[in-house]
């Protein structure tokens, strides 16, 4: 018998496509006070969905702006009487507002769990490959609370019961999912990720401890005075170290739970690199401090500007620059508009090296044999029961 070749997924956008939609967009958001951001998402989603292709066939997202504006709109129902509530604590005492906010704190973390479920649900039941709609089925709620559930055996673990968990909810979310008449499953076990785990759990309490009591040492945090260079350059070299640690871990995980995904005969495979997350949060970190920076140099031309005075005669005069900001509409307004260009900025590089760069890892990393036994899957119809994601956007647990 002739082994099926795996057949490769490969994303086609480019980083410039998806800069020029998002810069469009966030320069709307500001006239529709936000608003706009529900088209945003879904001009997004569709950029990554149709420049997805397997076996040559995009994907397709079939979502509107308008589901996700009503769903937003109906989660409003739940937070309104939180809001409500949060001003109640305020005006309690302060034993009764931190019991309150720690319940209220619990009730959010559970509701997380909800949302993002939802999201998936809507996300899927929106998503289409070969004219084939794709669903979720399960239930939210117990997906909360097993979230819930294994979220507390962790704490109380100190972390080590995280293999489990994790383990536990690839396998809800993907013995759960559909594509057309034709239901997923999932092969992986904790077994395969307690050994990536344990070693980034040992290595981050070595790195963490030996750096702190080094750090602390050379007087990187001291009780009084300034901290020592030596110091902080010991305890940022420990924090390097426990991210990498953590990113080693994570395309472990992401690694071999994606392969352990299953559709009938068809099997997917991925492979993800440590390093290739690394290089992701380098090029992040490089294009955040350049964009600051004009920024920053902008800023500067601007205060300059609003302070011509200051610097009459050819000397600078901090004493009337003070006194020229002090009241001038135009730096409020500058102030203003410097931190929606910070925000956005930060929004922007987010986008285009970590949300982009992850999809293109994943989709590029990624084939699937067995693909022709997908041909007799037939179609199902829209989930039209969904409306929207609701509390995921809310909660800013949604994804793409």
């Amino acid at each position: 018998m002739v082994q099926e070749q795996p057949v490769p997924v490969v994303f086609t956008g480019t980083r410039r496509e998806l800069g020029g939609m998002l810069l469009r967009g966030y320069a709307l958001l500001v006239p529709t006070i936000g608003l706009y951001r529900f088209w945003l998402t879904t001009w997004k989603r569709r950029f990554y969905w149709a420049n997805t292709e397997i076996g040559g066939d995009p994907l397709e997202y079939t979502g509107s702006a308008f589901q996700l504006l009503l769903g937003f709109l109906m989660a409003l129902a739940v937070f309104i009487p939180l809001y409500g509530l949060f001003f109640y604590l305020s005006t309690q005492s302060s034993e009764a507002a931190v019991a309150g906010y720690g319940f209220v704190g619990i009730l959010l973390w559970f509701l997380m769990g909800y949302a993002s479920y939802r999201a998936r649900d809507f996300r899927l039941s929106r998503t289409l490959w070969r004219g084939i709609r794709c669903d979720q089925g399960g239930s939210a709620w117990g997906y909360a609370l097993r979230r819930f559930f294994w979220s507390l055996l962790v704490m109380v673990t100190a972390g080590l019961a995280y293999p489990f968990m994790a383990a536990s909810l690839w396998s809800y979310r993907y013995r759960h999912s559909w594509y057309g008449d034709r239901q997923f499953a999932f092969v992986g076990n904790w077994k395969q990720l307690a050994r990536p785990f344990y070693l980034a759990y040992v290595g981050v309490a070595v790195v963490g401890g030996v750096g702190l009591g080094m750090g602390t040492a050379m007087g990187g945090l001291p009780t009084g005075g300034t901290p020592t260079v030596e110091g902080v350059l010991v305890l940022l070299a420990a924090a390097a170290l426990i991210g990498v640690l953590w990113l080693y871990y994570r395309s472990r995980e992401l690694t071999r739970m994606f392969s352990a995904v299953r559709l009938g005969t068809a099997a997917l495979t991925v492979t993800i690199r440590t390093r290739s997350l690394l290089g992701q949060y380098l090029l992040f970190g490089l294009a955040l401090t350049a964009s600051y920076l004009v920024l920053a140099i902008g800023g500067i031309i601007v205060l300059g500007a609003a302070a011509s005075d200051a610097f009459a005669g050819g000397e600078f005069d901090p004493q009337i620059f003070m006194q020229s900001l002090q009241g001038s509409m135009t730096v409020l307004l500058a102030i203003v508009f410097g931190y929606l260009l910070l925000l956005g900025a930060f929004s922007l590089m987010v986008e285009l090296f970590l949300g982009l760069g992850f999809w293109k890892m994943v989709a590029n990393g990624a084939a699937i044999t067995g693909i022709d036994s997908l041909r007799s899957v037939r179609a199902r119809g829209e989930d039209t029961s969904l409306a929207g994601e609701g509390l995921a956007d809310a909660l800013n647990v949604g994804a793409y």
